[in-house]
């Protein structure tokens, strides 16, 4: 008996796919629950696992375009288990290392092509003997063989486009989530008239606040507590406080939200996802700082739903991570404002007529201007400085 493996629905805005890559070999035993096959669409990526257990037939290759639907491999449940080689505590296929490309993951897949390695030679260290990115990056810095030493040879006459290297260049067709981002990008800059406004915040009272409480806040729920969480509830005070820019545009009409879903952007190899963290006004610190490590995690290993996309008034993208100093985001329309968090510098301030020095970040917020009036923008964005400046404002309300 054949079970067929389907490519599933994903959501009624979502008609097809690229098959990014198999993690499985045409005709490999498969257990049941093993990952199989990873989906790109324009919204997420996703990874698939088999329902059953036997030998899979792959009729679909990886970077292929597929439907929803649609029959990319069978799998024959008749077949068993391959028995271990003799000699050999360890089945033949977790001996074999992983050389077809079509097996590694993409992040692996990618390292391998920028460094050249070549995964046959190499013994994974990956489940079932799966070459990671890992091996990749371990032996492209391992040094290499001494070539034995031989008479010297004069040097070949240097010509002209020797000087100016080799012109190479590689061409491939955009992700349909590149794709999506793209097209996002560009709506939101033909359908809003976005303006961005800009403060800069002293971060010493959410530092202090950090060390102090680190240790307790770790040894009571498990996980750090990180900026982002300051700057969420900060954000909810504000939008809070300033109902216009908790609102959307649809035709002639102007919708306000009574919620406080806000979208925490997260960077991917695949992209940018902005996943939702749901009625911010009702969780605590912890709870937060929880969600945005699950999604991000999620999001980052391919795992994340539709679901975890789908709504949000607001969105917070952390430029300072990568070192931004300073930045005009773009908005994710149909949302009306976005901000922006870059990196924290110890700077010179004027502080009750001294010069001092303080680790100051710069704000950004732009905002659809038909929607948001300057001088709303900017007491909403002076919301969130008071906040982060003064946090006992988020306990109070004030």
């Amino acid at each position: 008996m054949a079970t067929e493996v389907i490519i599933p629905s994903m959501g009624e805005s979502i008609s097809s796919g690229i098959l990014a890559a198999w993690h499985v070999q045409d005709g490999q035993f498969v257990e049941k629950d093993q990952a199989l096959y990873e989906l790109e669409t324009d919204k997420i990526t996703s990874e698939a696992n088999a329902e059953v257990a036997g030998i899979i037939h792959i009729s679909v290759a990886a970077d292929e375009e597929v439907d929803i639907g649609q029959v990319v491999a069978t799998i024959d449940e008749s077949a068993s288990a391959p028995a271990p080689q003799s000699g050999s505590a360890e089945p033949a296929a977790a001996a074999q290392p992983a050389s077809n490309t079509h097996s590694l993951s993409p992040a692996a897949r990618k390292a391998a092509e920028e460094t050249g390695v070549n995964t046959g030679t190499l013994a994974g260290s990956g489940k079932d003997g799966r070459v990671t990115k890992g091996d990749i990056l371990a032996a492209a810095q391992a040094p290499a063989p001494q070539p034995v030493a031989s008479a010297p040879t004069p040097p070949a006459p240097v010509s002209s486009p020797a000087l100016l290297g080799e012109r190479s260049e590689t061409r491939k067709k955009m992700s349909p989530l590149r794709r999506k981002i793209a097209e996002r990008l560009v709506t939101a800059t033909q359908e809003a008239a976005m303006l961005t406004t800009f403060n800069e915040v002293d971060m010493s009272a959410v530092m202090q606040l950090r060390k102090k409480h680190q240790e307790k806040f770790i040894e009571k729920h498990g996980i750090k507590l990180g900026f982002m969480s300051f700057f969420t509830k900060a954000v909810t005070h504000a939008l809070q406080a300033i109902p216009a820019v908790n609102a959307r545009i649809e035709g002639n009409e102007i919708v306000t939200q009574h919620y406080y879903d806000i979208g925490v952007a997260v960077g991917t190899e695949k992209g940018l996802m902005v996943p939702t963290l749901r009625n911010c006004d009702q969780k605590n610190f912890a709870q937060i700082e929880s969600d945005i490590i699950g999604y991000a995690k999620a999001a980052r290993e391919g795992k994340i739903q539709m679901s975890d996309l789908e709504g949000g008034v607001f969105t917070i993208s952390n430029g300072g991570i990568y070192g931004s100093m300073l930045s005009t985001p773009i908005i994710n329309y149909p949302q009306p404002a976005i901000l922006g968090l870059h990196n924290i510098t110890e700077r010179a301030v004027v502080i009750k007529g001294e010069i001092v020095a303080r680790p100051m970040m710069y704000l950004a917020l732009s905002y659809d201007h038909r929607l948001i009036d300057g001088k709303e923008a900017v007491t909403f964005l002076n919301k969130i400085k008071e906040a982060i400046e003064d946090p006992s404002r988020l306990l109070f309300g004030i």
